[in-house]
């Protein structure tokens, strides 16, 4: 195993999996700086591992839910530039201000899901991972996956009908 060329290129994605679940760039940096120090520790027991990717997310994962627990963080918002790729400079400011008002609505349902859910449904659509990749990181069948992005889309869904039925 070769650290620049199978370990290194797994950073971009832990550090998203790890912000997403601390919400904290600080953190994950540190989640993800420990990871690949822990993965490449461990690269002479990675004969028995199938995806050196999914161990890395796992342990990524794992860490930066005991950060969580730590500090007792329940809900905080995501990084907003992190995740906004819409270009909207040329859009007339009554439109950039309905489409961020829009996104801040969006990130803030998202991030009052519970953990498991929220961390199914962004790997899912943000990462495009499969089932079988959410399930092998997050210690899950991918009957529960499917059943935790189900209810994450769901409870969206009903909260933005609610939010567009009756206002805020």
């Amino acid at each position: 195993m070769d650290f620049r060329n199978d370990v290194l290129p797994l950073k971009d994605k832990l550090f998203r999996l790890a912000l997403r679940i601390t919400l904290s760039r600080e953190d994950a940096e540190d989640i993800v700086q420990d990871t690949l120090m822990k993965v490449w520790s461990n690269r002479a027991e990675m004969g028995a591992v199938s995806s050196i990717e999914a161990y890395a997310m796992t342990m990524c994962r794992n860490q930066a839910l005991d950060i969580c627990a730590k500090k007792e963080r329940q809900n905080i918002s995501l990084d907003e530039k992190a995740h906004d790729r819409t270009d909207t400079h040329s859009m007339p400011p009554d439109e950039k201000m309905a489409q961020d008002e829009g996104k801040t609505l969006v990130r803030q349902t998202i991030d009052s899901l519970p953990e498991k859910q929220r961390t199914a449904m962004l790997m899912r659509e943000i990462e495009e991972k499969t089932y079988k990749e959410i399930a092998q990181v997050m210690g899950l069948t991918e009957s529960d996956i499917k059943i935790n992005i189900f209810r994450a889309r769901k409870s969206i869904r009903e909260h933005l009908a609610k939010i567009s039925k009756y206002g805020l």
